[in-house]
């Protein structure tokens, strides 16, 4: 892994109210704390309502906190937004962009994704940039040229030393699906080759569970993982975290 620090990462989506979502953070770091900040890092990504008071319930514990989205102006009139600097004074390190979901069912764009990044860099926090394909364009053989387009164009001028990507066939989210290791791996050595940094962390997202993290973390270039449904128990994540 090239001392890559393994990163896993729950995005709850939008799940959990805010008493629940404290809830959660607080079984989870006990169920965690024994994990020391150089073997994984640990980060929660719960819905915006949330952020605050699971910065609270995190302060002085190894999980670190992340947003699941953000927009790229610094302030104004874009109603039902959040800016980096918002998000970076609640205490998140992380944001995800351009997440499947970002851009299958709002619109998002490479262009936006880009700009995007670049307005989180800015303000510190590191982004957590989605790519991947769909099973049609998976099963037409595609699955190369889509992750070319979105990785170039998404990363347009981007240090890519300054963020973390996530390998996410569409496929394989929320489905019970999951890519094998040996193709997630062929995607992730894909990106790796494209992006030419072995210091950038890649992770790997689609049904993410306790019972096959093991042999996904075993790949050369997989380092960690975006886990959605299996983070939202804690038993469940502190297992993944635990590979």
């Amino acid at each position: 892994m090239a001392n890559r620090i393994p990163l896993i990462a729950g995005n709850w989506k939008m799940n959990k109210t805010n008493s629940e979502a404290v809830e959660l953070v607080k079984r989870l770091k006990v169920l965690v704390k024994s994990i020391k900040a150089n073997d994984c890092e640990i980060v929660v990504c719960p819905p915006f309502t949330a952020l605050s008071d699971v910065a609270k319930e995190l302060k002085g514990t190894n999980i670190y906190l992340g947003a699941q989205n953000l927009h790229f102006e610094d302030s104004g009139a874009f109603t039902g937004e959040v800016s980096a600097q918002m998000l970076k004074e609640i205490g998140c390190k992380y944001v995800i962009i351009g997440h499947s979901e970002r851009r299958q069912l709002f619109g998002e764009t490479n262009a936006a994704v880009n700009k995007k990044i670049f307005a989180a860099l800015k303000q510190g926090l590191k982004p957590i940039v989605c790519v991947g394909e769909t099973l049609s364009e998976r099963e037409r053989d595609k699955t190369k040229d889509v992750i070319k387009k979105q990785i170039t164009e998404s990363l347009a001028n981007v240090d890519v030393n300054k963020i973390v990507l996530a390998y996410e066939p569409i496929w394989a989210i929320g489905t019970g699906k999951t890519a094998t290791p040996e193709q997630a791996q062929e995607v992730h050595a894909f990106i790796r080759s494209l992006i030419k940094s072995e210091s950038t962390r890649i992770l790997y997202g689609g049904s993410v569970k306790p019972d096959n993290i093991k042999e996904l973390m075993k790949q050369k270039d997989i380092d960690g993982t975006l886990v959605g449904g299996a983070s939202l128990d804690a038993e469940s994540f502190a297992k993944i975290v635990k590979y």
